[in-house]
């Protein structure tokens, strides 16, 4: 059977671009793959159109995976229909506590809104499916920082730019290393009014059948001086180690 020459490259970029989570630039790929530098810009550029592919502009482009080469790959994940086990689980859970729940992953270094449940009568959140924000100052980004490896989590910080939101906002690396040995620690995070001056938020890492980190949850939450935020990050955090043993982590001992 004859292959198809520009589809074999495509596939052959993506495998070379989800493989480097720091980036890769142009000349790169082209020098990897032994491709045209031509016929490489117009693969590399069609994908970043796609959702396929993200670039990072700078002196010089940098490509990393895209949300929807996320998407479609996250329908096998050990064999198991990854949302179609959370998403029941979360739409109970968000009428259980009678606030907003989100279930978000990683894109490069953003966090990414891929589920929303809200209870039957929500809060008003900024936050949409596909929506990306800062992990430095979301619950569902540092959960999700706090359980990646290491390496990759210092991949991930060399590309954080802070930028204030609030007078909560983290600003420093070192502040947030502090705050991801805390989420460690305690086994959830709390955004604590650093994205959003109204909201408090919750959120807890979600781990596959191998311990690595899937993604987060989190419950959102006008703030309210008297709320205990401490006991809502506790339950989230029982209810993300439920997820995980659905997903087949049997713990760390295991």
């Amino acid at each position: 059977m004859k292959l198809n020459r520009t589809t074999q490259r495509t596939v052959e970029i993506l495998k070379l671009v989800s493989g480097n989570p720091d980036g890769i630039t142009l000349d790169d790929i082209c020098a990897r793959l032994s491709l045209p530098k031509t016929s490489a810009y117009d693969i590399i550029t069609t994908l970043v159109e796609m959702g396929m592919a993200n670039v990072q502009r700078g002196q010089k482009q940098t490509y990393t995976i895209g949300l929807t080469a996320y998407r479609i790959g996250i329908n096998y994940t050990n064999n198991l229909d990854f949302l179609g086990i959370l998403e029941p689980e979360l739409k109970a859970f968000a009428r259980l506590v009678g606030k907003t729940v989100f279930f978000g992953v990683r894109s490069d270094h953003e966090v990414v809104y891929i589920c929303k449940f809200e209870p039957e009568n929500p809060i008003i959140t900024t936050a949409t499916v596909g929506t990306k924000n800062p992990m430095y100052c979301t619950s569902l980004g540092k959960a999700i920082l706090a359980y990646t490896d290491e390496d990759t989590r210092q991949k991930v910080m060399n590309r954080i730019k802070f930028c204030r939101k609030t007078e909560n906002t983290i600003m420093t690396r070192q502040a947030l290393e502090a705050e991801l040995r805390k989420v460690r620690s305690q086994g959830y995070a709390l955004d604590a009014r650093e994205m959003e001056e109204h909201m408090e938020c919750a959120g807890a890492a979600v781990l596959g059948p191998d311990g690595n980190v899937l993604g987060a949850i989190s419950v959102s939450s006008l703030y309210k001086p008297g709320e205990d935020y401490d006991a809502l990050g506790k339950l989230v955090c029982r209810k993300a180690e439920e997820l995980s043993g659905l997903l087949g982590f049997l713990g760390k001992g295991s």
